[in-house]
């Protein structure tokens, strides 16, 4: 009897055991179940993020092409704007070539307006004032023309008798006897009269120098 009470008393036991072993075991498996699902969520959000990555890393060829496309149209623009600017500058060229004399003629009209009244002052004068009326009219357009010149810039060269010859400015038409030794390869006869534009030879002036 005694045995029998022992054994009943230990089953109680065993039951509790098993019961802890049952509960750490789902415990265990809860837990292995959540580490799975932890890796597999892991594993989805880095195959995610990959995919990501892997749409997000532009193609290589197509970059070509947009620069490429980028560089054309800069190309295009730049070449335009050099067309533009040199048929501008063309155009001032050509302007400038066949207006570059209408300053001066600009100014030599009064000069005409001056010869239109000589000849009229000469036709209407008396046959004996003709020839004193005529040489007023040549030096009133003289003078006038002389000034309208000079304020251009023209201005005419020395070349008085004497001087030394200046091959640079001068040319010699011919030689003549010196009357003396210092008039030797001087200067003798200025026959045409040089001048110069703002300091640029427009004429040499012709010459006869001493021999």
């Amino acid at each position: 009897m005694q045995e029998e009470k022992k054994t009943t008393s230990e089953a109680p036991k065993d039951t509790t055991a098993t019961q802890k072993e049952q509960v750490e075991n789902q415990t265990e498996e809860s837990k292995d179940n959540k580490d799975v699902a932890q890796d597999t969520t892991d594993a989805e959000n880095t195959t995610s993020q990959e995919a990501t990555e892997e749409q997000e890393v532009p193609d290589p060829l197509e970059l070509a092409k947009q620069e490429i496309g980028e560089l054309k149209d800069k190309y295009l623009r730049l070449y335009s704007d050099f067309e533009n600017f040199r048929k501008r500058k063309q155009q001032e060229r050509i302007d400038l070539i066949q207006n570059a004399g209408s300053d001066v003629l600009k100014a030599l009209i009064p000069v005409l307006d001056d010869f239109d009244r000589a000849k009229k002052s000469i036709q209407d004068a008396d046959d004996e004032k003709k020839g004193e009326t005529a040489l007023e009219g040549v030096e009133i357009m003289y003078s006038r023309l002389y000034k309208t010149l000079e304020q251009k810039g023209l201005r005419p060269m020395e070349c008085s008798e004497g001087k030394d010859f200046d091959p640079d400015v001068q040319e010699a038409i011919g030689k003549a006897a010196a009357p003396n030794d210092e008039l030797k390869n001087k200067i003798l006869t200025e026959v045409e009269k040089g001048y110069v534009l703002n300091e640029k030879v427009l004429r040499y002036a012709k010459v006869i120098i001493g021999a």
